[in-house]
């Protein structure tokens, strides 16, 4: 199912929107502020974000203008300003679209399926990071262009950080995304899968690391 993060400090829209997504089979977080949507943003992956502007800490601008140093991941805002300089200063910040309050909820709807839509038609066949490559139609894996003879786990758990290079993803993160099943606190399952991918890549090219150990939280990919 896809996942959804809402931000918006008013707790009627936001309730509002998070029943209208879970109605329609989304699965939804909200964040109340722009400081608690970058850590929802930098802990859990999401299809796509709908982002209100007027947020108390960090602004709606400001979490966007962070969110596309790290991230692709589809932008939609929600604002009560609806005039051509606001709408192209989104667009540049990197907004994927935008809806003004109030808005319909059916509108809000077909433009959220638009742009999971243009994300499924776009994705890369391939994801590159430092000298390793992915071919995700062949689900083949090469590091300095010699195989890397991983896993289905191995390989969609790399798969996973290298969509988001810079993402922190704790080891819950992960289980969810390739094993599909809630995490039961079973540390050791991801320790051993993370030790032999790092392993098998250190086997072909020792002098790069590429998965860095951010203690107390999980792992990402390292710069």
């Amino acid at each position: 199912m896809k996942k959804i993060l809402i931000v918006e400090d008013d707790v009627h829209i936001s309730g509002m929107i998070q029943d209208l997504l879970t109605q329609e089979g989304y699965v939804t977080n909200v964040a109340y502020s722009g400081t608690e949507a970058l850590m929802c943003f930098r802990m859990e992956k999401y299809e796509l974000i709908l982002l209100d502007l007027m947020l108390p800490g960090k602004t709606g601008y400001d979490v966007l203008t962070e969110i596309r140093a790290e991230s692709q991941v589809p932008v939609i805002v929600l604002t009560a300003i609806d005039t051509k300089e606001s709408t192209v200063s989104l667009l540049k910040l990197g907004a994927n679209d935008y809806i003004t309050k109030p808005f319909d909820n059916e509108e809000l709807l077909v433009r959220i399926e638009v742009q999971l839509r243009n994300v499924t038609t776009t994705s890369p066949e391939t994801l590159h990071f430092k000298d390793v490559t992915l071919d995700l139609e062949q689900f083949d894996a090469f590091v300095q262009q010699e195989p890397l003879n991983l896993s289905k786990r191995e390989f969609e758990i790399l798969k996973c950080m290298m969509e988001n290079p810079k993402k922190v993803f704790t080891k819950n993160n992960l289980y969810e995304s390739v094993w599909g099943e809630e995490f039961f606190g079973d540390d050791n399952t991801i320790n051993v899968h993370i030790s032999k991918i790092r392993t098998k890549l250190a086997k072909i090219n020792p002098e790069t690391e590429y998965i860095q150990t951010v203690w107390g939280i999980g792992f990402k990919m390292q710069e």
